[in-house]
């Protein structure tokens, strides 16, 4: 037990300075305003409901950044174990970027990537 009188004197001081800190913001805390009231927006009334739905351009060009974001997830491990793996690890991921790049492509084609 003796081994563990640091650990716990460690723990008693951080629990101690914790319960004094949030004390602290009690004591010094100044009560909300009606700016601290609204939702976001810094403030501001909101101008548009909650839940609203959005454009359905925004879908496209969520995929599309989901496409570059599964790229680049896949792509920091296979460039670890490439050199391990050999020939076949750069033929699967060239496959794998082919698949991203038509779905690119489709939504290129689509108009997706118009802003007018």
């Amino acid at each position: 037990m003796q081994a563990f009188a640091p650990v716990i004197a460690l723990a008693a001081v951080v629990l101690i300075g914790v319960a004094a800190l949030v004390g602290a913001a009690r004591l010094l805390a100044v009560g909300p305003t009606v700016v601290d009231l609204f939702p976001h927006l810094g403030g501001r009334p909101p101008v548009e409901h909650a839940v609203s739905r959005f454009h359905v351009r925004w879908y496209a060009v969520t995929m599309i950044f989901l496409a570059f974001d599964m790229e680049m997830i896949f792509m920091y491990p296979w460039t670890v174990v490439v050199a391990t793996m050999g020939p076949s690890a750069v033929v699967e991921m060239f496959l794998f970027l082919a698949i991203l790049l038509a779905g690119v492509v489709y939504a290129w084609r689509e108009g997706a990537l118009r802003w007018t």
